[in-house]
């Protein structure tokens, strides 16, 4: 599969770009998660957040919207 110069040989890049990037994205938990993942990206290498991904998901309840938003002023601050 062709790839674009910006992945490099990172296997989590490699798997990002060939099975994410670019792919629509039709599930509301999974688009959550990419637009809650954009915004860390602030400041931060793309690589950086995808390697950090699994610890985002243990922090905002696998991005579930439902639980995210019952949040309380503890679980916002923490």
């Amino acid at each position: 599969m062709p790839r674009c110069g910006w992945g490099g040989d990172d296997p989590v890049y490699v798997a990002y770009h060939d099975e994410e990037w670019g792919v629509p994205e039709h599930d509301d938990r999974a688009l959550y998660e990419k637009l809650c993942l954009d915004g860390f990206q602030a400041g931060l290498s793309w690589i950086i957040v995808l390697k950090k991904r699994d610890n985002f998901r243990k922090a905002f309840d696998n991005f579930d919207p439902e639980k995210v938003a019952r949040y309380g002023k503890r679980q916002i601050n923490k």
